[in-house]
């Protein structure tokens, strides 16, 4: 039978392991980005973390819960970093849009706020314009639909940026 301190214990494991895991799932997020202060720091907190939960099912290894509890925790603390990290939408990426309408594609974007490299080259069907507009992940849907208003059958590419000076 299983007493209320093993619960209370199994739902502390569990718990630990969601909020470690999560902040491991961030803090990869953050090293592809080049975030140094900020991943040194959730490294520490999500180590911290670890070794509290880890110590806890060590302790107590007679009881299969908090194996279960440590498990279902690494699941769902999967869940919850990629979850949160969709949401947080941390970076740049950079929208590569291939179009026959450059010109007026690439005013619109500039009328809206967005910076334009513009491209021209030659394809199968005639010259071609290739923007380049770096955004905030989270603009990039809109730049997606301000880019079809003007040309509903051009190609688009989004690709993350990883941003580093190097001196």
């Amino acid at each position: 039978m299983v007493d209320s301190a093993s619960l209370y214990l199994a739902l502390m494991i569990f718990l630990a392991r969601v909020v470690d895991v999560s902040l491991g799932t961030l803090r990869h997020a953050l090293v592809v980005r080049g975030k140094r202060a900020l991943t040194f720091v959730i490294a520490f907190v999500e180590s911290i973390i670890w070794v509290f939960a880890v110590s806890r099912v060590i302790n107590d290894l007679s009881d299969p819960l908090m194996a279960i509890a440590f498990a279902f925790g690494f699941a769902a603390g999967t869940f919850v970093g990629i979850t949160l990290e969709s949401i947080l939408k941390i970076g740049d990426q950079v929208v590569k849009v291939f179009t026959q309408k450059g010109s007026a594609v690439a005013w619109l974007l500039r009328e809206q706020g967005f910076r334009v490299t513009e491209f021209q080259g030659n394809g199968r069907d005639g010259t071609i314009y290739l923007l380049f507009v770096q955004v905030p992940r989270r603009s990039v849907k809109q730049v997606m639909k301000l880019t079809r208003s003007i040309d509903p059958t051009c190609y688009l590419v989004v690709e993350d940026i990883k941003m580093r000076a190097y001196a």
